[in-house]
């Protein structure tokens, strides 16, 4: 069980019969406000409100790695782009839709919806 403490950080519950080990797999010092892991369950998004996504990958229990930071842009959503583990798609408020790579954060594309979005 994966989950974030308001502070940012991620935090990991292996619960095995009536048992647990609690273990706290990265620090992002923001506090995160969704947690999405890919189709395959290999990496896992971490978004904040303050329009930063980080990339966690649990196998390799290392750190979250900062992928994209949109903050200037009134951030409001992301999510993979499926099939596979390549491409992350986000959204802002104004109703831009934009695709970024995984490997490095690189912008791809964006759309401009013309209208403003809500959850």
């Amino acid at each position: 069980l994966y989950f974030s403490a308001q502070e940012g950080i991620l935090i990991f519950y292996h619960i095995k019969d009536l048992q647990y080990e609690i273990k706290i797999c990265a620090d992002i010092s923001q506090p995160i406000s969704s947690l999405i892991f890919s189709p395959d369950y290999t990496s896992l998004l971490l978004v904040t409100d303050q329009g930063t996504v980080y990339s966690y990958r649990p196998a390799h229990s290392g750190e979250a790695v900062k992928l994209l930071d949109t903050s200037s842009s009134c951030f409001l959503a992301a999510d993979f782009l499926t099939p596979g583990n390549n491409y992350c798609v986000s959204v802002t408020i104004s109703g831009e839709v934009q695709v970024w790579a995984l490997k490095d954060g690189t912008l791809l594309s964006k759309l401009n919806l013309g209208i403003e979005v809500h959850v």
